[in-house]
């Protein structure tokens, strides 16, 4: 008898333990489509309209139908282009496509998804409606189609996708819009199999100080069962248990506390794991898991946006789901690169314009950190309430634990159902704040002023309050204009404010489509979609550098090295959370590489890194490097600081030596130096001393010829310009028509010439503001040009400019900030160093999309070498502040292209302009609102500046190995 007790215990614990080793139902996914861009399925396909029309043939789903060739391209403005009464292609797409359904999943709820489908979207399986007509075209959708399939047969799946909707209300909202208009099922298509008894969805709310609340939304639930919920840290490591019995309400709420949890914020993405179950019992029945973060929104009206008890502000893009090939039809690389290349310009917030993105987007965000703004859509007009309300249920059930959300938006500039405002908190547990992103004053919500667009000083109106102010749209960057011009001015409005949240420019990319109706080309439609910070393919704009350093949060101000520096540098720490000494920091001393040297760059002779100092979130404090004793022996300073992460934030240089230092040796002036170079060199003594450094003079009724070396110059007597240049080692350079002054005004009233020392000068006086010009021919064939002008006033730009032809130009190497140009309002995002461009053609926001653009203007320049197909020559300062525009381009396209340009093309300035924005044609006005920066250049007083040029190569190359040595580290 005892031995038949055990036995049927012993067959109970094997039993028990059976059931408890069975791992508990989860959700299957069987992918009908691809899965994105990269990995498609093709299915059957026949489009009613436009291209390839009325016959079957295959389709790769996810996709747009006009990037497979099919149909009509539409921008959401045609109607603006073509007139009110212009109808949209009103296309649709049938679709067919056999499957199979397991045997297994017999018994169980089965559901088609659909991630997204352009628009309104009719379903049926094997003949019979799925559900009823999905309208809208960003939002997640599924029918169950259980009592539909059949198992372990062929089924046919049917769906007719409508490019426009039959409610006007959806195309007001999301196809009457400025962004391009697609059509077809643009993310992934799959069934997903459930038990019966199963969790729909779940609401998370977890607060920072470890308060954890769950509502888990059950399907078929059986009174009795348990939810239990399993909290998981990135460790593995359960850290919450919390659990609730099911009576018969379809949902249950699980409250739990977690201890001291790490806290989720951008610049700490910690993340947990929740393990949700079904009990039955000891027996497991289902299992989902979701992953979360622990953080604390707050809006505290007439103070700021808190997160765990910090206020924050928003360094932030707006983003559309976009790339070249393939529309909104995306794969997690596209989403990986765009959070990448938002936190490397140091960004920690994004807007998901106008729609909410694909999933793996949030997920990054949630990893990775940055603060999201989820919008729903509706460009400038509101879905209805009966369209909308659903819409508005379908985004937040998806997106809801997405610890990286912050904040909802209801809407974009006027599009905002306001009966729609309360529907977020319906399914959001945390209940987050609702914004209405607009672009009129006076729409405040929820103690949040959104408007866009406002200059800066109306913003510093806005700013008094009585409202928090966060633009979720500024600085609009069609072409050059916005982004990063007139951004530091705005930002420091923005930090410096107590009602100041930060914004969103407008925006990441330019939207160009490769176009399979143009023999794919990219178009963005002329003005209506090159507004990005990049180019389609993410080609980076010199705002995109511009905006690293302004929105950096270790911010040194230090422009120059002080008289006095000994390695003490002031650094303000504008990170939310973090300590600077959390980061590193590396120095570096390093030496210019010449103009004739076969590469680019400088030399690095010493180096040292170590972490920061302590220096706590918003506080100030210093650096101290511990150069070494010989550190002013070098001709640069580099700081380079990282995050806890070891990403670079940036790194600033500061030249160590003056430009009349870093010309000695280069600029051969007098015989002197010509010797000394030669002793350096023994393979230019011949070339320095060929001539005999004597200069021959000729001169006619109307000209001036000087002679040194081999290099002749001639000046016309009458206007005091250079007319002709001569090497005779190689051919004659097309270079003169000048110096004229860009702004102001001068005429010749006299023209001398005289032998000065070992050289011959012509001396040009002039009447009005230019005072002189005085040409030197050396017997080296250095030519100097020294000038002083003098002006009072507003000015876009001063200097002198001279002509060259731009067909004859193959490229330029300088010594000077680069290798971005820049705008008055715009001087951020360039470091010194030896830089080198070829020769490009490419307007900011148009193909080629070739960066950096090589004309422009250049900052603060030694020397410059310009190589054509004539020859090189070179033009070198001793002072600071040397701007060098390099012929025609514009910033910003318009009726006339912005802003105005000096005469001439190639021309050495004092002041530069700065650059507006798309929204006003009156740029001189525009750029004057956007800040201290935007105003025109305030000149008083005599500006004088020397200018060297060598019409040739004035030294042969050296070889760059005699520079290299080793490097010498040096700790902190």
């Amino acid at each position: 008898m005892f031995t038949k007790k055990l036995s049927f215990l012993f067959v109970l614990l094997l039993l028990a333990a059976e059931a408890f080793s069975k791992s508990p139902a989860k959700r299957e996914v069987k992918y009908l489509s691809g899965t994105d861009n990269k990995n498609t399925v093709a299915w059957d396909f026949m489009v009613t309209g436009g291209r390839q029309s009325g016959k079957w043939t295959t389709i790769q789903v996810p996709s747009h139908w006009e990037q497979q060739g099919f149909g009509t391209y539409n921008y959401g403005r045609d109607y603006v282009t073509y007139g009110k009464n212009f109808r949209f292609a009103d296309e649709k797409g049938l679709y067919k496509h056999k499957f199979q359904v397991p045997k297994g999943w017999k018994g169980k709820d089965i559901y088609i998804v659909f991630e997204g489908a352009m628009t309104d979207t009719e379903v049926k399986i094997n003949g019979k409606s799925a559900g009823p007509v999905h309208q809208g075209a960003f939002y997640q959708f599924k029918y169950n189609v259980k009592d539909k399939v059949e198992y372990g047969k062929e089924n046919l799946l049917e769906v007719t996708v409508s490019k426009m909707s039959a409610d006007a209300s959806v195309n007001n909202a999301e196809r009457l819009a400025d962004y391009w208009i697609f059509g077809g099922i643009f993310r992934p298509v799959y069934l997903e199999a459930f038990p019966t008894q199963h969790v729909a969805y779940t609401a998370i709310d977890a607060k920072a100080d470890g308060a954890f609340s769950m509502n888990v939304h059950l399907v078929n639930p059986q009174a009795g069962n348990e939810v239990v919920a399993e909290i998981v840290d990135a460790a593995g490591k359960v850290v919450g248990t919390g659990k609730a019995t099911i009576a018969k309400d379809t949902m249950v709420s699980i409250k739990t506390n977690v201890a001291s949890p790490r806290q989720w914020t951008a610049e700490t993405p910690a993340l947990y794991t929740v393990n949700t179950y079904i009990r039955s019992g000891r027996k497991n029945l289902y299992q989902t898991s979701e992953k979360f973060g622990f953080r604390t929104i707050e809006v505290r009206e007439g103070d700021g946006i808190y997160l765990n008890g910090t206020k924050i502000k928003m360094k932030g893009v707006n983003r559309h789901v976009f790339w070249p090939e393939t529309g909104r039809t995306v794969n997690r690389d596209i989403d990986l690169m765009d959070v990448k290349l938002m936190k490397e310009m140091n960004m920690n917030a994004v807007r998901c314009s106008h729609y909410p993105p694909d999933k793996s987007f949030l997920q990054l965000c949630d990893s990775l950190g940055l603060y999201v703004l989820d919008e729903l859509a509706g460009w400038q007009k509101a879905y209805s309430t009966k369209a909308g309300s659903k819409l508005v249920k379908e985004m937040v059930i998806r997106d809801a634990n997405h610890p990286s959300i912050i904040i909802w938006s209801n809407g974009n500039e006027g599009g905002h159902n306001k009966e729609l405002d309360d529907d977020y908190g319906q399914y959001d547990l945390s209940k987050r704040p609702v914004i209405h992103a607009h672009h009129r004053p006076g729409n405040a919500f929820n103690g949040i002023d959104c408007n866009h667009y406002e200059d800066y000083y109306s913003t510093k109106k806005i700013l008094e309050g009585p409202n928090i102010y966060m633009p979720t749209e500024f600085l609009h960057a069609q072409d050059d204009g916005g982004g990063g011009t007139s951004l530091a001015d705005f930002w420091e409005l923005h930090w410096n404010s107590k009602l100041g949240a930060g914004g969103f420019l407008w925006d990441l990319t330019d939207e160009g489509i490769v176009r399979t109706d143009l023999n794919n080309t990219i178009d963005v439609n002329r003005v209506n979609a090159p507004d990005g910070l990049m180019g389609p393919h993410r080609e980076k704009e010199g705002s995109f550098f511009a905006i690293k350093e302004i929105y950096s949060p270790v911010h040194i101000k230090m422009d120059k090295l002080p008289a006095s520096f000994e390695g003490t540098i002031p650094v303000e720490n504008r990170f939310h959370f973090t300590n600077l000494n959390q980061c590193t920091f590396q120095w570096e001393l390093a030496d210019y590489r010449k103009p004739g040297d076969s590469f680019t760059g400088s030399m690095v002779r010493k180096k040292g890194t170590g972490a920061g100092p302590s220096i706590a979130p918003t506080a100030k404090g210093n650096l101290k490097l511990n150069l070494p004793a010989d550190w002013k022996n070098y001709d640069v300073l580099s700081l380079t600081a990282y995050d806890p992460n070891k990403d670079q934030l940036y790194t600033w240089t500061w030249n160590i030596k003056t430009h009349g230092q870093m010309l000695d040796g280069l600029v051969l002036l007098t015989k002197e130096q010509a010797q000394a170079k030669s002793k350096a060199d023994t393979t230019s003594q011949k070339r320095n001393n060929q001539s005999d450094w004597k200069v021959e003079v000729t001169e006619t009724d109307s000209t001036i010829m000087l002679k040194g070396g081999e290099v002749s110059v001639k000046l016309n007597k009458k206007k005091g310009t250079l007319t002709e240049v001569l090497n005779s080692t190689s051919k004659n350079l097309n270079f003169g028509d000048g110096p004229f002054m860009v702004a102001g005004n001068a005429k010749v009233a006299s023209v001398k010439h005289y032998a000065d020392g070992d050289g011959h000068v012509v001396e040009v006086n002039y009447s009005g503001d230019m005072k002189y010009a005085k040409w030197k021919m050396h017997g080296s064939g250095w030519v100097s040009l020294d000038y002083e002008y003098s002006l009072a006033g507003d000015y876009p730009f001063t200097g002198i400019t001279f002509t060259y032809p731009e067909n004859f130009i193959i490229g330029a190497k300088w010594l000077g900030k680069g290798p971005y140009r820049v705008w008055k309002n715009r001087p951020q995002g360039v470091e010194y160093n030896v830089w080198e461009n070829y020769y490009n053609d490419v307007q900011t926001g148009s193909a080629p999309w070739q960066y950096p653009e090589f004309k422009g203007y250049f900052a603060d320049v030694t020397w410059m070498e310009f190589n054509t197909v004539e020859g090189k020559f070179i033009v070198a300062t001793p002072q600071e502040g040397l701007f060098v525009r390099r012929f025609d381009f514009y910033g910003l396209s318009g009726i006339k292209p912005h802003p105005e340009l000096p005469i001439g093309n190639l021309s050495f300035l004092d002041n530069i302009p700065p650059l507006g924005t798309k929204l006003a044609l009156n740029i001189s006005a525009n750029t004057r609102n956007l800040g201290p920066a935007g105003e025109m250049n305030k000149v008083t007083g005599p500006i004088k500046r020397t200018l060297y040029f060598y019409f040739g190569l004035p030294k042969p190359e050296t070889s760059p190995q005699q520079f290299e040595r080793p490097v010498v580290n040096e700790l902190f």
